[in-house]
């Protein structure tokens, strides 16, 4: 069946940056520029996350110890980001890719600065649920742009590329944050974040209008995408990872400072091999997929969760007497789970559903992914405080503790071990589930139900055909 329609590549082709005399630019140099500005932009992303989850104890120093105010530093962040990826996500294939992309870095700009002078923590909270909306529009933006930009194995490429920049991004972030907390305090965590963006927006003239067409009648708000089983089997990966790696990416920082008295410049070189593989984990999944027949996605995918089930169980090694050394293995597991399906769920999933659709479907897959991290992230810090709580008599000492405060590494660190098996726990039950939906998906494949929209390959005058070879 031929899709007639417009694609971003021949927008790209005839698009000419604002107050430009001379003629476009090869559209292919267009498309590198594009997505070089759509690299930059979502680089800082991950840094809101882990620069944050290292900032926690300073915070706290400066800001008070409140246990709900400290916990929506992080959770502020992931629940609006959550909540917001479903709204840009409809809003993108009405509005265009364009602006959800260039709402983000407006957004975020502003909550960088509100955030950096916050004189309280209810300021900052109410800074960071800001910073997790512009978030929001650069993820459901950037996804959808990508995916109509490019086609076929550039396309691949192109979400290799975004993966490795987000996987960088993670690796970096807590090393970067722990040395600007060490020279300037932690509010210079947020000016560096600023300065991306305004590294962005500076950019904004590059960035191509897009529409896509969508059919009458199309839903507002439409999960409808998740009965797909191999779109839904892709969505549960991240959702896996929260449980499994975001949890321990967030909160291992003030583990580290309560078990082990560490600062922050000290916690962000310790868990560079928890984060170090993240970025190496996305070139190399894609470069084993590429190399070897017999390596698919979905095999990164499943040793990425046995290496987080793993990397789960072996952070039981965490405790006062015990050397700091002894977590290196977890880590490096964790790291490598975390990083190898990075550059592919995005990717895989969003090839599932019709390219009309895929701005909507990104919305929800980010929902499911940044919704379960702000779950996975609130209960174990709620969790984790009701247990101290049970554990040392004085109240205000388990506050400061559940905050990173040092005197009681022992229990926090039994309290913490009680989590990571639970967390290890749910990871194996998502395995399966994915596992079965994959299965099942395959199954019908084989019996000639469609296993998702067929690739579009262009055809002279702008005519799409499905490529025989998908």
């Amino acid at each position: 069946m031929n899709v007639r329609r417009l694609t971003l590549i021949e927008r790209i082709g005839r698009f000419v940056p604002t107050g430009a005399s001379h003629p476009a630019p090869d559209r292919q140099a267009h498309l590198s520029l594009l997505l070089a500005v759509v690299l930059l932009t979502v680089f800082v992303i991950p840094i809101s996350v882990s620069g944050t989850a290292i900032a926690i104890p300073s915070i706290s120093r400066d800001l008070g110890t409140s246990p709900t105010g400290l916990q929506w530093v992080i959770n502020g962040f992931n629940v609006s980001f959550a909540v917001f990826t479903l709204v840009w996500g409809v809003a993108s294939d009405r509005i265009g890719y364009r602006a959800t992309f260039l709402w983000g870095p407006a957004i975020i700009l502003a909550a960088s600065a509100l955030s950096a002078l916050a004189p309280n923590l209810l300021i900052l909270d109410i800074a960071r649920v800001l910073a997790g909306a512009g978030g929001a529009a650069v993820l459901a933006g950037a996804a959808a742009l990508l995916s109509n930009a490019f086609e076929g194995a550039r396309r691949g490429r192109a979400f290799a590329l975004f993966g490795t920049t987000l996987g960088l991004s993670l690796a970096l972030g807590p090393t970067i944050a722990g040395g600007i907390i060490s020279g300037v305090g932690w509010r210079g965590v947020f000016g560096l974040v600023g300065a991306f963006m305004v590294l962005s927006l500076l950019g904004s003239p590059l960035v191509p209008k897009v529409e896509v067409e969508r059919p009458p009648g199309t839903k507002a708000i439409d999960f409808s995408s998740l009965k797909n089983k191999k779109f839904l089997a892709m969505v549960l990966v991240p959702v896996a990872a929260a449980f499994g790696f975001v949890t321990v990416l967030s909160y291992l920082p003030v583990a580290l400072s309560a078990v082990h008295g560490l600062s922050a410049g000290t916690t962000g070189l310790v868990i560079l091999p928890m984060t170090v593989p993240v970025f190496i984990g996305t070139i190399a999944s894609s470069w084993l997929i590429s190399h070897f027949r017999g390596i698919g996605p979905m095999t990164m995918m499943n040793v990425s969760l046995a290496l987080l089930i793993l990397g789960d169980v072996g952070l039981l090694f965490l405790s006062p007497s015990a050397s700091i050394g002894a977590l290196v293995v977890p880590m490096l597991l964790l790291g490598f789970g975390f990083g190898l399906p990075v550059g592919l769920v995005d990717g895989e999933a969003l090839a599932a559903v019709p390219p009309e659709n895929s701005g909507t479907a990104a919305g929800v897959l980010n929902f499911m992914r940044f919704g379960s991290e702000a779950v996975a992230v609130i209960a174990y810090a709620a969790i984790l405080a009701a247990l101290l709580h049970s554990k040392i008599s004085n109240p205000a000492v388990a506050q400061a503790v559940a905050a990173g405060a040092t005197g009681h590494g022992a229990t926090y660190a039994s309290e913490f071990h009680l989590i990571v098996v639970a967390m290890a726990i749910l990871t194996a039950i998502f395995t399966v589930l994915i596992n079965l939906l994959h299965a099942a998906h395959s199954r019908h494949a084989g019996e000639g139900e469609p296993a998702g929209p067929p690739t579009a390959v262009p055809e002279e005058g702008g005519e799409l055909r499905a490529d025989p070879l998908a």
